[in-house]
């Protein structure tokens, strides 16, 4: 129950007003239920001929028990009507009364619904949107720990978990509670000795239904960690579609689905059968508790000095009766909450999870770059246990070009992607203008930053707004203009509706060098004057290359430009080239000295020629 607490006070609270009407709906709806059947029993013994007694009508300010009074004007209002209408009328009036009195009951129960409805999607939307929120600003090292599908199951099926567990439980914690306080406060008003026999007997049915769902945490963090590998296995499959046809694959695939598919049909199954289990079972215990009053009060009216009457009694079962039922629904609350609880604890795995990426408490204004970017020293590792560079030490001018090189794993994307602060250094610093870029604001920072990556990361978008990701208020004149500059107009105005073209799941409709032109395009558009190239045309044919190399060298035009390239044709012209070997630059400078030198570089630079 701690942890459901925690669970409302950090999402319920901007929604309280809620909880306010429902609690006082429901305080008017058992009161309505308790005084219809209150006022029932009465009615009942006179018609039937059972009280021969006849009655005046006490003022409510006269000496006594307002529960005597009360119940002899009952008594005496019933007396009337039967005198005034005759048996059969007042029955009727009798009826409408309880019809009455049902329909104000259900109305206020309705409403208590009804109010809790905004609380319950509010909360499930917050926590969405919360998620996702974290998703995107968590650094990259988070995500690549992370498997895509485990993340969106967890934003679905958890949610979803939380919202049919958890939220739906709050309209029953908190309805149940009221009714079982009002309902017991009534039967401790008419006989507090059958009330104190009862509440000897209950807390053995609370703990038998404790034992069953003691386990149901456990059983529903289970199901839930399968679904999400029945997800991430989905993921992986809509990912390697083109590789699973290639090779063959799909049975081999399907194999691998059908198992998962079927542990975590054991896990649901598991946790299905002990939830199936709570309503039988407390139904056989409510109706044990019934068996063992009706014995007690039996007893008690049989007695010679009974401290209860027959339609008293009758009146007492009604009420026990009517509070059995909250106290079942209580129990089910109790066997949904674990299953929510469960799953809230893989949702916080991620609300939770700690961004080593921090903001300067005071950061220091920057609008572009102002002479030169600087690696001091910079060490850096994605683990204690392995570094993956070395004391790495680099300036960029203003205007200038400097190229990376070097044979894959060298760690040339990892220095790149520690600029824009993807991830922090362990050791050294990062200046831009002689200032840590620690000291600026991530947004400030990532805005003078352009990338065109080797993998052009699109959107099932149109032209128009992949081209214009990222940069507000942009005009038509002003993307079709970065289109031109990319190379990219033409076969945009050739495709069916233009700039208005749906480009497909990441530019699937689109060839490999088209989707870079596009990604060039969107990095012209938001002119930044730094920009970041890694290896741009590294997977493109020939005239796709000739293409983007035009577009390149056109967007890198004035601007300060890192370049990250294994084909060493298209950084000929760079004004420095650093080359990497395992984590540390072994050689730099132009390419004309680099291979005078005849070293790592020249080796690289026969080797393509070969």
């Amino acid at each position: 129950m701690k942890e459901f607490l925690q669970v409302l006070k950090r999402f319920a609270m901007p929604y309280r007003k809620y909880l306010i009407m429902a609690i006082a709906l429901n305080l008017l709806s058992a009161v309505l239920n308790i005084f219809s059947f209150a006022s029932l029993m009465p009615m009942l013994n006179l018609l039937f001929g059972m009280d021969a007694q006849t009655y005046s009508f006490m003022p409510w300010d006269s000496a006594g028990s307002l529960k005597d009074i009360a119940i002899n004007n009952l008594y005496y209002y019933a007396t009337e009507l039967i005198r005034s209408f005759g048996p059969s009328t007042a029955l009727l009036f009798m009826g409408l009364f309880l019809a009455v009195s049902t329909m104000m009951k259900t109305a206020c129960y309705f409403a208590s619904s009804a109010v809790m409805i905004p609380l319950r999607t509010g909360i499930v939307r917050d926590i969405r949107i919360l998620v996702y929120d974290k998703v995107i600003r968590l650094p990259m090292a988070f995500m690549s720990g992370e498997r895509k599908g485990d993340i969106i199951a967890r934003m679905s099926g958890d949610v979803s978990e939380v919202e049919n567990s958890i939220t739906s439980s709050l309209d029953m914690l908190i309805k149940n509670p009221i009714l079982i306080v009002m309902y017991f406060a009534t039967l401790t008003y008419v006989s507090w000795q059958l009330t104190l026999f009862t509440l000897l007997v209950i807390p053995g049915m609370g703990w038998v239904m404790g034992t069953i769902g003691r386990k149901l945490k456990s059983q529903s963090l289970t199901a839930q960690n399968k679904w999400s590998e029945t997800m991430a296995q989905l993921d992986e499959t809509l990912g390697g579609l083109r590789i699973i046809k290639a090779f063959i694959a799909e049975d081999k695939m399907s194999e691998r689905f059908k198992v998962c598919c079927n542990e975590f049909r054991d896990a649901c199954n598991k946790v299905a059968t002990r939830q199936a289990s709570a309503h039988p079972v407390s139904e056989f215990l409510g109706t044990c508790v019934i068996v063992l009053v009706l014995w007690f009060g039996g007893t008690l009216i049989f007695s010679d000095n009974s401290p209860i009457d027959a339609p008293t009694f009758i009146f007492y079962l009604v009420i026990l009766y009517s509070v059995i039922n909250p106290l079942k629904e209580f129990s089910k609350a109790g066997y949904n909450i674990p299953r929510g609880l469960a799953s809230m604890e893989r949702i916080d795995k991620i609300l939770k999870a700690d961004n080593p990426i921090k903001e300067p408490a005071h950061p220091r204004p920057l609008k572009t770059l102002g002479d030169e970017i600087e690696f001091r020293n910079v060490t850096f590792g994605y683990s204690d246990t392995r570094t993956v560079l070395k004391d790495i030490s680099m300036k960029v001018k203003k205007g200038q070009t400097v190229a990376l090189v070097g044979q894959s794993g060298s760690g040339k994307s990892t220095l790149v992607d520690l600029l824009p602060r993807y991830h922090d250094v362990k050791n050294g610093e990062i200046c831009i203008d002689g200032h840590n870029v620690k000291e600026y604001s991530v947004k400030s920072l990532r805005s003078i930053i352009g990338n065109v990556n080797q993998e052009a990361i699109l959107f099932n978008d149109t032209f128009f707004n992949n081209i214009a990701f990222g940069v507000e208020d942009a005009t038509m004149e002003q993307v079709v203009e970065a289109a031109k500059i990319a190379n990219a107009h033409e076969f945009i105005m050739d495709s069916e509706l233009g700039y208005e073209t749906r480009i497909g799941d990441r530019g699937c409709r689109l060839s490999g060098g088209q989707r870079q032109r596009i990604s060039i395009a969107r990095a012209i558009l938001k002119n930044p004057p730094i920009l970041i190239l890694d290896e741009a045309t590294s997977a493109l044919d020939t005239e796709s290359e000739r293409l983007v190399q035009e577009a390149l060298e056109r967007l890198m035009k004035s601007r300060t430009t890192i370049a990250i390239a294994h084909r060493l044709s298209t950084i000929r012209n760079a004004d420095e080239i650093c080359v990497m070997h395992e984590g540390e630059i072994v050689e730099r400078g132009t390419h004309e000295s680099l291979i005078a030198q005849n070293g790592y570089y020249k080796h690289l630079h026969d080797m393509q020629k070969l």
